[in-house]
């Protein structure tokens, strides 16, 4: 069985891992090669680095028996362009969706831009953890308030500058972060308003959270885009018994 996993999670590594050891031929698409470095050294994986559209996907799923959807619960774009390709393919697709988390005490907010919108109003330094992706969505705020954490390549070293954030403010670092890490830095940075997405257990969003609550900073949550999918439990379930 060829099964095509597109990932990036920790999750979708996990999984990948699985489905290899079970007999199955895996090739996991990553969008970048930090995603790669995390699956170096792993027996019987194919890798694919780099994003690609709808259309360039097509073409390349006539080999695969299925396709997995691992990539993350905010990655709309990406999870828009598998889903296309693979009814355009006639592959089929499952699609693994990350538990949501439980948060209270928080301000919640549809997206990036309402999070600056909502910010706009306050006082005080601003941790940014949404993503390189993202920090355009920022440009109304003071840069002296703002602090990325970002991902140690040089896709978020460049939004970064392209924004305006000050060198000292940029936190180049591959998580998930413990409790005590993240109440560091906190601490460290005089943080008084933490933005992040929910990336559940597996993107270290609890202890986020808990350090917050812990330092007296105020979680700013972008609410996850609606999605549909399945357990890792029951996909992999399922592929096993296939494969038997």
């Amino acid at each position: 069985m060829k099964i095509l996993l597109f990932g990036g999670t920790t999750e979708g590594r996990i999984l990948a891992q699985a489905l290899s050891a079970l007999g199955a031929e895996v090739t996991v698409s990553v969008a970048t090669s930090l995603g790669a470095e995390e699956l170096t050294g792993v027996d019987g994986l194919t890798l694919w680095v780099g994003r690609k559209t709808a259309g360039e996907l097509v073409p390349l799923l006539s080999p695969f028996d299925l396709c997995v959807d691992a990539t993350h619960p905010y990655a709309v774009q990406a999870t828009a362009n598998i889903r296309t390709a693979c009814e355009t393919a006639g592959v089929p697709l499952r699609r693994l969706l990350r538990p949501a988390s439980k948060a209270e005490g928080v301000v919640l907010v549809d997206n990036c831009a309402r999070a600056a919108e909502f910010l706009s109003g306050t006082q005080g330094n601003v941790l940014l953890t949404t993503g390189s992706k993202e920090l355009s969505a920022f440009a109304r705020l003071e840069r002296k308030r703002l602090f990325a954490r970002v991902l140690p390549i040089h896709e978020g070293l460049s939004a970064c500058e392209a924004l305006g954030i000050p060198h000292s403010h940029i936190l180049a670092l591959q998580g998930p972060f413990s409790q005590k890490l993240n109440e560091a830095m906190l601490e460290q940075y005089h943080i008084r308003w933490l933005v992040t997405k929910d990336g559940g257990a597996a993107g270290g969003f609890g202890e986020k959270l808990v350090a917050a609550w812990s330092v007296g900073v105020t979680l700013v949550l972008v609410g996850r885009p609606l999605d549909i999918g399945e357990s890792f439990e029951k996909i992999l379930a399922d592929i096993k018994e296939r494969l038997q």
